[in-house]
């Protein structure tokens, strides 16, 4: 919990810091070949996860030994994390595309954050169900605690009318959901190339998501690029 709480700190100081000025932005180019960068990631990567998780949380595609062995011990728990966690992923660039338009902002963002607070209370027991290394479980506990506080802290601050603070909020917690992709990315890249799995696991249950969430918190371009007209 201590570990949970520092890292909040750090995220609350490194969002609430001021966009940067027009004239620090990124060039013209550059933002272009991110966009274009993000799109093909969501393509590639974030909506084909999405979808094989949802059709893995319901059965319909056979799990890896070492997620069937879990579901078997949460029949309840563990599928309805896979759900609603992957619905995030596949809500995530609907929510922000339609930022613009409150009418439909709205009720999507609210049913994004309602599956952001059923996968996160569901991944907190599911972590500590797991028979994985206690690395790797803290990995995902942690993961789960900052999740839901970043939701929570945008929730607030969209109360207190702060916009620009509830979008870099809301774009750090959407970098936490990107762990599911990058875990997945991480653990197959080492099992293609015959690298230690356990030591690998562990890796990606951390960086997953705190690599995503470092370039968000370090680089207000990056946040600036997902929220520009």
């Amino acid at each position: 919990m201590l570990i949970a709480m520092t890292d909040n700190t750090m995220i609350e100081t490194a969002l609430t810091a001021p966009p940067l000025p027009p004239d620090k932005a990124p060039p013209r180019n550059v933002r272009f070949v991110l966009r274009v960068t993000i799109l093909l990631l969501m393509i590639v990567l974030i909506i084909p996860v999405g979808v094989v998780a949802i059709g893995s949380g319901l059965g319909l595609i056979a799990l890896p030994y070492q997620m069937f062995e879990l579901a078997g011990r949460a029949p309840l728990l563990f599928p309805v994390h896979m759900v609603s966690s992957a619905l995030v992923l596949l809500l995530a660039p609907a929510v922000v595309l339609a930022r613009r338009h409150p009418e439909l902002h709205r009720p999507l963002g609210r049913l994004l954050g309602a599956f952001v607070v059923i996968g996160g209370l569901t991944a907190i027991p599911v972590a500590i169900m797991s028979h994985s290394p206690l690395t790797s479980r803290l990995g995902f506990f942690v993961q789960s605690l900052v999740w839901l506080y970043l939701l929570a802290a945008a929730l607030v601050a969209i109360r207190q009318r702060e916009i620009a603070r509830h979008a870099r909020l809301m774009v750090a917690m959407l970098a936490v959901t990107t762990g599911a992709v990058w875990f997945r990315v991480i653990t197959g890249t080492a099992i293609a190339l015959n690298l230690p799995f356990e030591p690998a696991y562990a890796f990606a249950a951390w960086a997953g998501w705190m690599l995503p969430l470092a370039i968000v918190m370090g680089n207000s371009g990056v946040t600036s690029i997902l929220l520009e007209r």
